[in-house]
C-alpha cells in the first residue's frame, strides 16, 4: 500500500484542480459515450417496445413494469428538484480568526500503522488558530505498530496533540466516545486515521456552526485518496463526487444531510452530549451496534432540532478499497446501517421535532423508496433475465449506460476531468457485482460484524488503561466561542 506521507510530496489540492488530460480529445471521447448510449436506446425502441408487450401479457410483468414506471416519475422528479436546489448552493462563508470557534479533532485508530502518523500531521498542518486547536489520536487496541507512529506524531505537536491508547480493541464508536468525553472545545471534528485533510478543510469545515445558528453538524467533502492504485478507486471517485457534491449539497440545501461521513464531519459539542449515552448504547435487534456511529449521531443530531449542513470546500481524502471483497465488506457496513438508521428515522421525521420538516421528510421518503423499490427491481430484473435472457439482458445493459450518463456529465462539468468515463464502467460493475448489496442487507440487517476485523465483547475500558491528556498549555479551547 502506498503511504499517505505529505513528506512524499502529496498535495491534496492538486487532485481538484483541472484535469490536465481534460483537452479536446477527451471532451470528444466523453461526448461520444453518451451519444453512442442514446443512439443505441433510439435503435433498440422497436426492441423494447416489444419487451414491453411481452411484459404486459403476464401478471407478474404488469406489477414489475408498474413499479419500474413508480420508480422512475419518482427519482425523475427526486432528480430535477436536487439539480434547482443544487443550482443555488454555496458553501458557507469562511470565517476569520476570531470567529472562529474552539475545536477538537478525534482521530480513532486500528491497526493504520504510520497512516494515522500522516493524519495527524495533515491536521496540525491546517490553517487554524494553534490556540483553539486540540487533537485527540485515539489507537483502539491495535495489535500493529500504530501506537509507536501516534506517539511520534504526538512528540512533533506536543502542545496540540493528546494520545490516548485503549488496553484492548472495541471498536470505533468506543474510540470516538473515548475521544468525546475528553474533549474541551465547542466543535468537534472526526476524522477517519487513513484520511487526509486540506490546508483550510477545518476552518471551512467548522463556519457554518458560526454563519448560522441552529447547525448542530456539518459533513465534510470526502474524495478518493489512492484513485491511481487500480479501477476501483478510480470508479469510487466518480460515484463519491456525486454523492458529496450532488446528493448532500441538494439535502443541506433543506437542512437535512441525512449522513455525516466518519471521514470528515463536525458537531456541536452540546448537541453530542445530550445524546451521548444514548449514541454509546445503541442496541438494534437486541444486540449493541458496532456500525452506523456517523448515521447513528446524524440522527440523534436531526432529531434535537438542528440543521445538518454540507460544506463542498472542507476536503478529505480518504482510503478507499481496491479489492473487490474489501469493496463488498465496506458496501455490505453502509447498507446495513442505512437500513437500521432509516428504521430509527422513521420514528421521528414525521413528528414536530423542527419548523422546516418538509426537506427532511422528502429525503427520507425518497431514500425509503429507492431502498426497498430498488430492492423489488433487482429480483424483478433478475427474473427477467432468466424468462428470456436473449430480450432482456441487451436492454438492460443499456439501461444501466443511460443512467450512468448523470453521474458522469455531473463529474465532467464539476471537476473538467476525463475521469468523467469511469461513470460508465462503474454503472456496469455495480450491475455485474453490486447489484446483490442491498438486497442482502435487508436479509441480514441483524448482523453486527465490522466485517474487516473481530471485535471482542463490548466493555468498560478503564481510566488506568487510558492515557489521560491534558489540557494544552496557553490553549483557549475549553472557552464557549460559539454564539447562543
Amino acid at each position: 500500500m502506498k503511504t499517505l506521507s505529505l513528506a512524499a510530496g502529496f498535495v491534496p489540492g492538486r487532485m481538484l484542480t483541472k484535469d490536465n488530460l481534460y483537452d479536446w480529445s477527451s471532451k470528444t471521447m466523453i461526448c461520444i459515450a453518451i451519444s453512442a448510449i442514446i443512439l443505441g436506446a433510439w435503435a433498440q425502441r422497436d426492441q423494447i417496445e416489444e419487451v414491453l408487450d411481452r411484459l404486459t401479457s403476464l401478471q407478474w410483468g404488469i406489477a414489475y413494469l408498474a413499479v419500474v414506471r413508480s420508480l422512475f416519475v419518482i427519482n425523475i422528479a427526486a432528480l430535477l428538484w436536487r439539480f434547482i436546489l443544487v443550482l443555488f448552493y454555496k458553501p458557507a462563508r469562511t470565517c476569520t480568526d476570531s470567529e472562529l470557534p474552539t475545536c477538537t479533532v478525534i482521530i480513532p485508530a486500528y491497526n493504520e500503522g504510520r497512516h494515522v502518523a500522516d493524519t495527524i500531521d495533515s491536521v496540525a498542518a491546517s490553517n487554524y488558530p494553534v490556540d483553539k486547536l486540540q487533537i485527540i489520536a485515539v489507537d483502539d487496541g491495535s495489535a500493529d505498530d500504530t501506537w509507536d507512529w501516534t506517539l511520534q506524531a504526538a512528540a512533533r505537536h506536543p502542545h496540540l496533540v493528546t494520545p490516548l491508547r485503549l488496553k484492548r480493541n472495541s471498536g470505533k464508536r468506543k474510540a470516538l466516545y473515548e475521544g468525546f468525553i475528553r474533549s474541551h472545545a465547542d466543535i468537534l471534528v472526526t476524522i477517519d486515521s487513513d484520511s487526509l485533510i486540506e490546508k483550510n478543510t477545518l476552518r471551512n469545515l467548522v463556519s457554518p456552526f458560526i454563519t448560522q445558528s441552529n447547525v448542530g453538524a456539518v459533513a465534510g467533502n470526502v474524495r478518493v485518496l489512492n484513485r491511481h492504485q487500480g479501477l476501483i478507486p478510480k470508479m469510487l471517485d466518480v460515484s463519491f463526487a456525486f454523492s458529496f457534491d450532488f446528493i448532500r449539497a441538494s439535502q443541506s440545501q433543506v437542512d437535512s444531510v441525512l449522513c455525516t461521513p466518519g471521514a470528515l464531519s463536525a458537531y456541536r459539542r452540546d448537541l453530542v452530549m445530550k445524546v451521548l449515552h444514548t449514541w454509546m448504547n445503541q442496541r438494534f435487534l437486541g444486540q449493541k451496534s458496532n456500525i452506523g456511529e456517523d448515521r447513528a449521531m446524524t440522527n440523534l443530531i436531526l432529531k434535537q432540532g438542528f440543521a445538518v449542513k454540507f460544506q463542498s470546500n472542507a476536503v478529505v481524502f480518504t482510503q478507499v478499497p481496491v479489492r473487490y471483497k474489501g469493496l463488498c465488506k465496506m458496501f455490505l457496513r453502509w447498507a446495513r446501517s442505512n437500513i437500521r438508521e432509516t428504521i430509527e428515522m422513521a420514528r421521528f421525521v414525521f413528528k414536530p421535532f423542527r419548523t422546516n420538516r418538509l426537506g427532511v421528510q422528502l429525503n427520507f421518503l425518497h431514500s425509503v423508496v429507492n431502498l426497498f423499490g430498488a430492492t423489488f427491481m433487482i429480483f424483478g430484473t433478475l427474473g427477467c433475465i432468466l424468462w428470456e435472457p436473449q430480450v432482456f439482458l441487451a436492454q438492460i445493459l443499456l439501461g444501466a449506460e443511460l443512467m450512468a450518463i448523470i453521474p458522469g456529465t455531473f463529474y465532467a462539468f464539476k471537476y473538467r476531468s476525463s475521469n468523467a468515463l469511469w461513470a460508465f464502467a462503474y454503472s456496469l460493475f455495480w450491475l455485474a457485482g453490486l447489484f446483490w448489496i442491498s438486497p442482502y442487507a435487508l436479509l441480514t440487517v441483524g448482523n453486527n460484524k465490522w466485517l474487516t476485523r473481530t471485535l471482542p465483547a463490548a466493555g468498560t475500558v478503564t481510566a488506568a488503561a487510558i492515557r489521560q491528556p491534558a489540557k494544552p498549555a496557553g490553549s483557549a479551547v475549553g472557552r464557549s466561542l460559539l454564539p447562543v
